[in-house]
């Protein structure tokens, strides 16, 4: 019986004790102190002209006067620090910001309840570099396999047409574009939009681009063919001579959306004969070149290339 006394009277004792250091603990923790405590870096704000190199100091170590429970917070948690690089400044050939600067930035990002004390540095060097900037074109590489009868009508738009480059000179003065990756369609009758990732040059480190991915948009149309008979025209030949061809027309296939054909006439074309080409061997045979096609179309061909001809005197 007394033993199971004493172990109530132990068991009362340590709840007692806990207790105890429960009150001690949190009363400590309550109460302001002055230690230090690290801060991971985030740079922000970076000016268009300048680039943050690979070397940047990635913390800083501060010293703080707030309560127990803010430092085992920190202790507990990631400590991140903004800093607005459009505040640093040029000295000696190096960027910095200076201990102001620091001091006021990291201040606005603390509670209220924390006072900074001080920093392990009168001053931070950022790892900046001047760049050079330049808009380049981009160019998309299509593999878009059409059901029958349907083509791409027109050119693709690509957006944005155009994205930034920044670098040194020496890496992105000769970039005159970039290519899309190659955007792979099957069985296509309908109009397309898909977003492309950007294929990125070689051996350029140093320099960034302002998109990493493009949409690359197709207007499909279904198309068919007409046969156009366009009337051939001779040029250069000799003076005080007419010359006449049989037959005096010519067939013109022209592949193009039904409504385009429904818009698009003979005189749209035009067909030459040209008279100085004439070789002896040919004998009385003109070769014929098209020299005139209405726009948008995605398919003009001559079914005949070449006509007989006979040269009279006026």
């Amino acid at each position: 019986m007394m033993s199971g006394l004493n172990k109530r009277k132990v068991k009362v004792f340590l709840l007692f004790l806990v207790c105890s250091f429960l009150a001690w603990f949190l009363s400590n923790l309550s109460e302001s102190y002055e230690s230090r405590a690290d801060f991971s870096l985030n740079y922000r704000n970076l000016p268009d002209t300048l680039l943050l190199g690979n070397n940047g100091i990635n913390s800083i170590e501060t010293k703080l006067k707030t309560s127990g429970f803010q430092f085992l917070y920190f202790k507990l948690n990631a400590k991140e620090i903004d800093l607005d690089l459009s505040k640093a400044i040029y000295r000696d050939g190096k960027y910095l910001l200076t201990e102001d600067a620091l001091k006021k930035q990291i201040e606005r990002q603390l509670s209220q309840n924390i006072s900074l004390i001080d920093l392990d540095r009168n001053q931070l060097f950022v790892d900046l570099y001047q760049v050079a900037s330049k808009e380049i074109s981009v160019k998309p590489r299509l593999d878009i396999q059409f059901q029958q009868n349907y083509i791409l009508d027109g050119h693709p738009t690509i957006t944005p047409e155009k994205v930034l480059v920044k670098g040194p000179m020496s890496e992105i003065d000769t970039l005159e574009h970039i290519y899309t990756a190659k955007l792979e369609l099957a069985n296509v009758s309908s109009d397309f939009s898909k977003d492309v990732l950007l294929v990125f040059p070689k051996n350029m480190a140093n320099s960034i681009f302002s998109v990493n991915r493009v949409n690359v948009e197709g207007r499909v149309a279904k198309f068919s063919e007409k046969v156009y008979e366009v009337p051939i025209q001779v040029t250069n030949y000799p003076e005080g001579y007419l010359v006449k061809t049989f037959p005096n027309s010519v067939s013109v296939l022209c592949k193009a959306t039904i409504n385009q054909l429904k818009i698009i006439s003979t005189k749209d074309f035009e067909v030459i004969a040209d008279y100085k080409q004439l070789n002896n061997s040919d004998g009385n045979v003109l070769f014929l070149e098209l020299t005139k096609k209405p726009d948008r179309t995605h398919g003009v061909r001559l079914l005949e290339n070449k006509v007989d001809f006979v040269l009279e005197q006026k």
